[in-house]
């Protein structure tokens, strides 16, 4: 061979190692790519394949951080625990509120930073007055997860469609007081939930509940548990876990014994993560402190294999949210959207969002005419006031204000079927 053809052979050779180079490289970013955009597309699968040793951990694989948040926004201000990885999009949430005359400050502290580290943002609130009943306790779980999702300053590492409730004692039964009237959240843990006035029927709550209680607690008997967890209908997912020699005051105390309840659960409905249902289902494999276990199984996320209603629709209908519908005047104050969250036979739930014009509010007011046969059973984030088909809701004390543009919600659970109403939203 000449000269010059052995040198353009080498030359091409050259040409060709640096472009399968080049390919190679391009092949690895689109892998690399591709597997941060499912990371961050999917709620599932966060962080390792679980393992008993890995849930009983004291933390789990995530970073966190923590913020205060002071008072006002329809609770007594609190504390955020989140994950501080921003890699794999945002993250389910849970609300966490103490029992009666408690702070969540000496009580429940311990667990937010060890929730947030298996992948969990948590806001732990303390209550208007310590003395607050479920019912309140109800409302300012509510308020704190509305404030966490809107207006919080890591509202945008949540994702509004992935929120539970939890709290002690009292705010157990508010837990579930929130549950029943926002069946929307994905989970609802009671832990020894309980309430001085009574809390007798569980029968409209369709979110997915957690009940754990003390085999030794003298407050909230385990008869008592029972008979309250009894109540549960049938279709709804459950799970209860009685603690041996616990008694009330053992969920105030830091333990990993609880925690490793409390993950799998969360994972597997907040996070859709059925790697969990293992700890659950059809047993609980790891019965460290465990004196009595029982479960509704098979437990099923929403949108899981065996096409179990979402928690947001309580009934057999799985039907999709409608399209959000407004109406308002062209240069007005505020605008009004509605949309149906879910529907059942008989009943349905809506949520207002309102959303201020081009210039700040203080204080709204939406107005609009029900359908035929539709009633208004149950309202949260708004005053609520009804004169025949005529409703008229304002707003609280924490969610008047809006700056220009920006937007709160309120929600409500209605009797008949679901029709798209024409909204006004004025404003003083």
């Amino acid at each position: 061979m000449r000269a010059c053809d052995t040198g353009r052979v080498a030359r091409a050779r050259r040409r060709f190692a640096a472009l399968a180079v080049a390919l190679g490289v391009l092949g690895m970013a689109a892998v690399t790519a591709s597997h941060a955009a499912a990371a961050a597309g999917r709620a599932d699968q966060r962080g390792p394949d679980p393992s008993v040793a890995g849930v009983a951990a004291t933390y789990g694989p995530f970073a966190t951080a923590q913020l205060t948040v002071p008072a006002g926004n329809g609770f007594n201000g609190g504390y955020i625990y989140y994950p501080t990885d921003t890699s794999l999009g945002t993250w389910g949430a849970v609300a966490i509120v103490p029992g009666y005359s408690a702070l969540f400050a000496n009580e429940e502290a311990w667990m937010g930073p060890r929730l947030a580290s298996f992948g969990f943002v948590v806001i732990g609130i303390e209550t208007t007055t310590r003395t607050d009943g479920a019912d309140a306790r109800a409302t300012q779980l509510l308020a704190a997860l509305d404030y966490l999702t809107q207006r919080s300053p890591v509202r945008d590492r949540v994702d509004p469609g992935r929120l539970a409730v939890m709290g002690h004692s009292a705010g157990g039964a508010g837990a579930l007081l929130a549950a029943m009237r926002r069946p929307s959240l994905r989970a609802v843990v009671g832990l020894a939930p309980g309430s001085p006035t009574g809390l007798s029927s569980l029968s409209t709550d369709v979110v997915p509940t957690l009940f754990v209680g003390g085999q030794q607690d003298p407050t909230v008997t385990p008869s008592y548990l029972d008979n309250l967890y009894a109540t549960l209908p049938a279709s709804t997912q459950s799970a209860y876990v009685q603690l041996g020699g616990a008694d009330h005051l053992f969920f105030t105390r830091a333990n990993d014994v609880e925690i490793r309840r409390l993950v799998p659960w969360l994972k597997l409905f907040l996070d859709g993560d059925t790697r969990y249902t293992q700890f659950m289902c059809p047993t609980t494999p790891d019965t460290t402190g465990v004196s009595r276990y029982s479960a509704k199984c098979p437990l099923v996320p929403p949108g899981g294999p065996t096409g179990s209603a979402s928690p947001s629709s309580p009934g057999a209908s799985n039907s999709p949210s409608s399209p959000p519908a407004s109406s308002s005047a062209p240069g007005a104050a505020c605008v009004a959207t509605y949309r149906t969250v879910g529907q059942w036979s008989g009943g349905f739930q809506g949520e207002v969002t309102v959303t201020a014009g081009g210039r700040p509010v203080n204080g709204w007011t939406v107005r609009w005419a029900l359908g035929s046969g539709q009633a208004v059973s149950q309202l949260w984030n708004g005053a609520l006031s009804t004169s025949g088909s005529a409703v008229s809701v304002r707003n609280v004390s924490y969610n008047g204000a809006l700056a220009a543009s920006a937007s709160t919600t309120f929600g409500f659970l209605g009797s008949g079927t679901p029709s798209t109403p024409a909204l006004s939203c004025t404003s003083p």
